[in-house]
């Protein structure tokens, strides 16, 4: 019996090749900068390896390392010249990672029968979150007694640092009350309303990427104190006496650039008692 025909373009396997695929895309590790990232090489069961190449593809393409006659080898010329290491398994561990490492890398496996494996992985490398600031703004009355109630709201913000999320967190409560309506700009601020029961109530706020995290914490209370201490004004009532001044300084500041030339030209014309002559028409 012969064995079927082939169509245009496609190869005749070898045995046990039609459940190997040729190549494996969509894996990501995460390294953070200062620390290592192992880039592991996967094989299929019974896969008998006879050479490697590891290779950077993105933003370059570079030679990393290589396994070829029992042998392996690290040292090409590329951004990663003495930061790598493949081990026996003929993974690559790369450290310490800098902040530039992030991008797309291959290995190509082959065995004993000729048959190759190639997979890609995708490195994403993180700067290590820095500890967050935690701002706390009142809104109160203009009485200057100590307010029943006290609504503030605690911005936090983590410097020069992406791809990060908020969080907050009630400290010394099993129920943590974060409701999603208090929280805006992509929980980057928080509303709360305090009591005279919540003075000791202290809240968190947590900057966390994919490979660290921090918390910054404050006690809201003690600024509802100082602010409705006496001789104290609220930020809005401040806001209310200040801008209406600055527009009205700013509006005579036009108006006296504006009508100042052309006054003074007027004078400067006919002050002196001069007639201006009149000016010829031309179709006359």
């Amino acid at each position: 019996m012969h064995p079927p025909a082939l169509r245009m373009g496609q190869r005749r396997p070898l045995e046990g090749r039609a459940l190997l695929p040729f190549i494996v895309t969509g894996a990501r590790v995460q390294g953070q900068v200062g620390g290592s990232a192992l880039l592991v090489a996967e094989r299929p069961p019974g896969f008998q390896i006879r050479e490697a190449i590891w290779r950077s593809l993105w933003p370059s393409e570079e030679l990393l390392a290589t396994f070829f006659r029992g042998s392996l080898e690290t040292l090409y010329h590329s951004r990663f010249l003495g930061r790598a290491q493949l081990h026996s398994n003929l993974s690559l561990e790369l450290r310490p990672l800098e902040s530039g490492d992030s991008g797309n890398f291959s290995v190509l496996l082959v065995d004993k029968e000729g048959r190759a494996w190639t997979q890609t992985l995708q490195l994403k490398v993180y700067g290590a979150v820095p500890r967050p600031v935690v701002q706390v703004f009142v809104a109160v009355s203009g009485d200057a007694q100590p307010p029943k109630t006290c609504q503030v709201f605690l911005s936090c913000w983590a410097p020069n640092i992406s791809d990060i999320t908020y969080s907050w967190r009630r400290e010394g409560a099993i129920d943590l009350d974060i409701k999603p309506g208090g929280l805006f700009m992509d929980g980057q601020v928080l509303s709360v309303s305090l009591g005279p029961g919540d003075k000791g109530v202290a809240y968190s706020c947590i900057v966390s990427n994919p490979v660290s995290w921090d918390l910054a914490t404050v006690t809201p209370w003690e600024s509802c104190h100082h602010q409705a201490a006496p001789g104290m004004a609220s930020y809005k009532d401040v806001l209310l006496v200040v801008v209406p001044v600055l527009l009205l300084v700013i509006l005579a500041g036009l108006s006296a650039w504006h009508w100042g030339p052309c006054s003074g030209k007027k004078k400067k014309d006919v002050g002196a008692g001069e007639v201006a002559p009149e000016t010829e028409n031309p179709l006359v």
